[in-house]
Formats: C-alpha cells, sequence, structure tokens
C-alpha cells in the first residue's frame, strides 16, 4: 500500500481584501486539487482554510510518490516491420532507435485494426516533494486577482504582501521558496493577542494550535458561525432581532481572526430618520449589525465585531458608539436638508446628469420611460396618468445628499420624499419598486404603477445599450442587462402580466433617438431577453428539453411562454408522451427528407387505408377541441387532449408506407404528417423532448 501523509500549505499575508477572502480561499483548494489530481497524486480528502492574513489548505492521506505510469508507444504495422524474409525494415530500426532499444525488445500489440510493433515504457513516479512547490506557486499565480502587487526589493507579485509560508509534509519540511520566501513550520498567531510565530509539529494540529495558542479561528465557516451565534443572542439579549445581511456577516468575517460581538447604542432622537438610511450608515461604514423588534422597527442599539478580547470591553464600546454618532449625525443633516425641496423641483437637475452619451441625459431617459410605461400600465389595468407621474419623479432622489452619500437607498429614499411631498401612495411606492428585483430572488414591485415603471426602465436601458453597440461580452455586462433582462421577465411572469415583449421592445426602440436606428437590433434584444429564461427554468427544475422545445417556437409573450413550460412539462409526465414525441421527430425527419414544401391540406378522398383514415379523423376532432383551447392559452388541457393521438399515430406508422410511389398518394400522406405537426406546434416542438 501507498505511503501516505498530511500535508498543510499555508500563505501568511498582509490583511487580504475582506470582499475577496472567500474567492480566493475556493479558487486556491480548487487550483490545488487540480494540479494534486493532474499530477497523479492522490489524497482522502482537502480542507481550506481562511482569515485576514492567511490562506491554507490541509491535505490528508497524500501519496508520498507518484503512482508509476505505464505507457506504450505504437510503431510500424507488423506487416511494414519485416521484409519477405523476416528481417526488420528501416521503419522498424528507425522506430527502434527512437525508443532506445534494439527491435527485438519490441512487443507486439494486437488490436481491432491490425498488428503493430510497440514499446512498452513505465516512468517511475517521483517524490510528491519534489513537485509540490511548482504546483502551489501555479495555483497562486493562477488566483483570480484583478490586480496585483509588488514589495521589498524583489519581484515577487501578489495579491498582498507574503511574510511566511508553512509547507510541512507529515512532520517534515520540504524546502522551497513560495513567492520569495523560505517554507518552514512556523506559523503566526493573531496580530495582537500572539504576534509570535508558533512551531506545528504536524498538519493535523494546525487549526488547533491556531486557536489554543494563536487565538485565531481559522476556518472560514467556525468563524462565521461563532459570530452568527453571538450576534444572535446579544440581539435577543437587547429585546430584539439582529438583522443579518449574509454579505455583511461575509465581510466581518473576513475582517477578524478572533471575533468578539459588542453590544452599542445610539441616541433615540435618530429614530426619527427613516430607518433604511441608519441601517445603511452601520451596515456600510461601520460593519455594525442594526436589532430590530418585533414590528420589523429599528432599535436605538447596534451590534459590533471587534477583533481583540479586550480586557475593557467598556471602552471598546464607547469608542464604537463614538464612532457611529457623526455617521448618524451626517444622515439626519440630509434628511433635514433634502426635505426642504420637493422632489418635482429637481427635474430640472437631471437635464446636467448624462445616463450614456449617445442616449442623453437623465431628464432625457424619464421622457422615454414615462412613455412606455404609461403604455405598460394601460394595457395591464394601471393607471397611465400614475405611469407618467412615478416617471417624471423616478430619477429625482438621484439629486438628494443621501443618495449621494448612501447610492444604494435610491429609490427608497425617492419613496419617503414622495410621501412628504404629498405625492400618490402608488407614485410613491412605486419610486421604490423601479428597482425590484434588485438581486436574485428579491421580492417583485407589488404595483401596477411599479411594475409599468419598472419593466419601462430596464427595456429603455436595454434597447438603447445594443442600439450603441455595446451588448455584453463573454463576463462583462457593465449595465447589467443580464439581470435587467431576467427582472422584466420575471415581473412578467410572476406577476401574471399578459404583455408581449417583441411589441413593448419595438416601443421603446421608437422613443430612442432616430439616428441610432433602433428598431433593428429588436430580434437581437428579443433573443438576448429570452435566453435569460433557459437559466431561470433550469433554476427551477424544469428540464433543458421541455424548455428547448418551447424556445424553439419563440412566443414572445413571457406569460404565455411560462404556461407553455408548465403544460410541456406536465405533458412529458404522460405514458403517452415518450412515443408522440418519437413520432413527431420521425416526421420531421420524413417531411425534411421528402425535400419539398407540403402544404397541410388533405384530400379525404386520397385516405385509402383504413389507418390514416383514422388518423385524419382523430387529427381532425381533436383539433376542433384543442386548437380553442391553445387560443385560449390553456395548453395543459389541450395537450391531455392531443395524448389520445398515440393509439392512431402508432397505427399509422405501423400499417402506412408515407413514401409511396404514387405521387398524389405520397403527397396526401405527407399533408396528414404536416397536420398532425401544426397540432401539436401550436404550444411546442415536442419532436425535441428526449
Amino acid at each position: 500500500m501507498a505511503e501516505t501523509r498530511d500535508l498543510l500549505i499555508e500563505i501568511g499575508t498582509e490583511e487580504l481584501p475582506p470582499k475577496s477572502l472567500q474567492r480566493l480561499a475556493d479558487a486556491f483548494l480548487t487550483g490545488i486539487r487540480k494540479r494534486l489530481t493532474e499530477a497523479g497524486l492522490a489524497s482522502t480528502g482537502m480542507q481550506n482554510f481562511a482569515t485576514p492574513r492567511r490562506l491554507a489548505v490541509l491535505i490528508r492521506d497524500l501519496y508520498v510518490v507518484q503512482k508509476d505510469q505505464e505507457s506504450i508507444r505504437r510503431g510500424p504495422a507488423l506487416k511494414a516491420a519485416y521484409d519477405d524474409s523476416g528481417n526488420p525494415t528501416r521503419p522498424a530500426e528507425g522506430f527502434a532507435r527512437s525508443c532506445g532499444v534494439s527491435v527485438e525488445d519490441l512487443e507486439r500489440l494486437e488490436t481491432d485494426k491490425g498488428s503493430w510493433l510497440a514499446f512498452r515504457s513505465v516512468q517511475r513516479g517521483k517524490p510528491a516533494a519534489e513537485l509540490l512547490p511548482e504546483i502551489i506557486e501555479s495555483a497562486l499565480k493562477s488566483l483570480p486577482v484583478q490586480k496585483r502587487m509588488r514589495w521589498g526589493a524583489g519581484d515577487v507579485e501578489f495579491v498582498r504582501p507574503v511574510h511566511w509560508v508553512v509547507l510541512l509534509f507529515g512532520n517534515e519540511v520540504i524546502e522551497a521558496e513560495i513567492m520569495g520566501i523560505s517554507a518552514g513550520r512556523h506559523t503566526r498567531g493573531h496580530r495582537f493577542h500572539h504576534p509570535d510565530s508558533i512551531a506545528l509539529d504536524s498538519p493535523a494540529d494546525y487549526a488547533t494550535s491556531l486557536q489554543n495558542r494563536g487565538r485565531v479561528l481559522a476556518d472560514f465557516n467556525e468563524r462565521r458561525d461563532s459570530i452568527r451565534q453571538q450576534i444572535v443572542n446579544i440581539g435577543r439579549d437587547l429585546g430584539g432581532t439582529t438583522q443579518i445581511e449574509e454579505d455583511l456577516l461575509n465581510e466581518v468575517t473576513a475582517l477578524v481572526e478572533w471575533p468578539v460581538a459588542l453590544p452599542g447604542s445610539f441616541d433615540e432622537r435618530f429614530l426619527d430618520i427613516p430607518a433604511e438610511a441608519l441601517i445603511s450608515s452601520m451596515q456600510e461604514h461601520q460593519k455594525y449589525f442594526p436589532i430590530l423588534d418585533s414590528d420589523k422597527r429599528l432599535l436605538p442599539h447596534f451590534i459590533a465585531v471587534s477583533n481583540i478580547d479586550s480586557l475593557d470591553p467598556e471602552q471598546v464600546r464607547i469608542g464604537n458608539e463614538r464612532v457611529i454618532r457623526p455617521r448618524l449625525a451626517d444622515a439626519a443633516f440630509f434628511w433635514e436638508q433634502d426635505r426642504k425641496q420637493t422632489l418635482a423641483s429637481r427635474v430640472d437637475r437631471l437635464r446636467h446628469v448624462v445616463f450614456q452619451d449617445k442616449l442623453g441625459s437623465l431628464a432625457d431617459k424619464q421622457l422615454r420611460i414615462g412613455e412606455l410605461a404609461s403604455s405598460i400600465a394601460d394595457q395591464t389595468g394601471g393607471d397611465p396618468q400614475n405611469a407618467r407621474r412615478a416617471s417624471a419623479l423616478s430619477k429625482c432622489d438621484l439629486m438628494t445628499s443621501m443618495v449621494y452619500e448612501f447610492p444604494e437607498l435610491q429609490g427608497i429614499m425617492g419613496r419617503y420624499y414622495a410621501q412628504l411631498d404629498g405625492e400618490n401612495e402608488e407614485v410613491a411606492l412605486s419610486l421604490d419598486e423601479q428597482y425590484q428585483p434588485r438581486f436574485a430572488g428579491d421580492e417583485l414591485p407589488s404595483t401596477r404603477t411599479g411594475q409599468a415603471l419598472a419593466i419601462a426602465d430596464r427595456l429603455d436601458t436595454l434597447v438603447g445599450i445594443f442600439a450603441i453597440g455595446q451588448p455584453p461580452s463573454g463576463d462583462k455586462d457593465p449595465f447589467a442587462l443580464r439581470r435587467s433582462a431576467l427582472g422584466v421577465l420575471r415581473i412578467m411572469i410572476e406577476r401574471q402580466l399578459d404583455l408581449d415583449l417583441d411589441r413593448l421592445l419595438r416601443e421603446a426602440a421608437r422613443h430612442l433617438p432616430p439616428q441610432l436606428d433602433a428598431e433593428s437590433i429588436i430580434d437581437e434584444v428579443l433573443c438576448f431577453a429570452l435566453e435569460r429564461l433557459r437559466g431561470y427554468y433550469l433554476d427551477s427544475g424544469i428540464k433543458p428539453d421541455v424548455f428547448d422545445a418551447v424556445h424553439s417556437r419563440q412566443p414572445t409573450n413571457p406569460l404565455d411562454f411560462d404556461r407553455r413550460i408548465k403544460a410541456v412539462s406536465e405533458f412529458k409526465q404522460l405514458p403517452e408522451s415518450e412515443s408522440l414525441a418519437a413520432a413527431n421527430k420521425r416526421i420531421r425527419n420524413i417531411l425534411r427528407k421528402s425535400g419539398q414544401t407540403v402544404s397541410a391540406r388533405v384530400d379525404t378522398g386520397l385516405l385509402l387505408e383504413t389507418a390514416e383514415q383514422e388518423l385524419a379523423t382523430a387529427i381532425a376532432q381533436l383539433a376542433e377541441s384543442a386548437s380553442p383551447l391553445f387560443e385560449q392559452g390553456n395548453y395543459t388541457r389541450g395537450l391531455y387532449l392531443l395524448a389520445e393521438l398515440k393509439q392512431p399515430v402508432d397505427h399509422f406508422f405501423d400499417k402506412v408506407l408515407v413514401m409511396a410511389d404514387q405521387e398524389d398518394l405520397r403527397d396526401n400522406r405527407l399533408a396528414l404528417l404536416q397536420s398532425l405537426s401544426n397540432l401539436f406546434l401550436q404550444v411546442a416542438d415536442i419532436s425535441r423532448l428526449q
């Protein structure tokens, strides 16, 4: 049995970027695993560690030596390797020389395609210790680091300066230089609690030694769980519930090595300010966690997570409260100043803010949105006047001091200011709803005005950016068009809005500057948008073949698209579906191979066989019942009816020769198959079902 040992790799650095720490740690683990696999070095498991000052990977039971690799090199065919007298030919001798042996040392390789000369060799495995330095360096160089830095006099580059490296294989150090640092067995503890180095006896001791001696929780998940539990308990002790945003929790976890959560308070007078502004100030600027009461109202408390276990936590609390006070005072000042002007009074300032050079100012965008939003509201049973008013105010809060300081409050502050100005309540609410959904899984606009505004804003951007020739490319999507398109589709589908996307895109194009010729890119935008539904449905458990069957028909109404998807997904569960899908695939192939344009008009006088007569009758009867259902959008019921075609279709293919020698019979049978295909194509191309 091959000898194995545990391996510890630790890269000690200056404080790593907190928002990138998890991604770096995962990428480092993935890179090491990939390269060990490629090198033929197996292990029983791997675990990564990540703190502000270190990236580490613990590999359990790693092979000490690579497995031997046997290879067979094939030479000339036997018939070309020897002459009639049985002597080696020049090709055989040349092959042997290239292998460093004589012809007599070569083997014969028997295959299905013939017999060959071959040379079998065994490459002895190299010690893992020889391979690991290059593997580690390669993994570090491939980390997703946008901007690397240099330090000191060397030319090594990394995301942050590297100060120590641990490379411990079993209880032995692998002598190597990684990132310009000689590897050893000494890690370092907490910067303040234990700044001295810590000698590690074995890789398995790593996490325990750091925790017990170095006051460092090296496991990211363990550290995050500790923070979560601490802040939940403190929130409960203060009579509320801690609001935990997962992104903030991850960021705080990436900022500390020894987390200690501490409560703090602020003056209750600040509660007169919109809670979102206070929470944003706490979370974005100070990385504090707010506390809410049972009615989701903000309490005058917060929780900070310190990186030290202070001997005098009261002083830490006082310091945290002293830091947050001016932040909240700033928010109070912005709130008071902004209220001195109405939202509507800020419209003219939007003329001086460029949305995009070729698409005009924010004021121009608001006018375009107003035209489209009022049309959408009219089609969905909303109030077009509310939609116009909401559009006119939609970007005005961008001109307020509060949103300038806290951009993430756009829309939210618009709602508050509109309510203070006495605007219609639905108009005010829509100023916030226009940005929904802000992220995957976010809530959708609840009002017709908010829905119209959210759709119009996104479609104007989609068509406009495509029209100026800047669609998303690869991973680059600076205008978040993929997210915008999916947001539009989600609103239409999940809010049950019966809207034609193609029509709305063309309407949006008409409001753009005429020199852009936006009409010419509508088909491209439509395809781009509808393709976003692929991931949407795959995430909800819809099979790819179901999506392809519907997508091939290019329904341009997303709600109608959704009804078809659900109907085909149900149809696929029927016992008849497999046979009918196969039959439709066969029909497609027959029609394509016929090489002619086939009419769906069937001459009943030419139906000679009983099986084709039965099929024609069944198609006519079911078309009469199913087609009205399809027109009403009741695709599920219609497809259930068409499932009855299984028996006559199977009988037809068993008994009837479609490609008959007699031309009129052949054409009539092709027409019968075309009519059958057309019946299903009213919903989807079920020939694509697997």
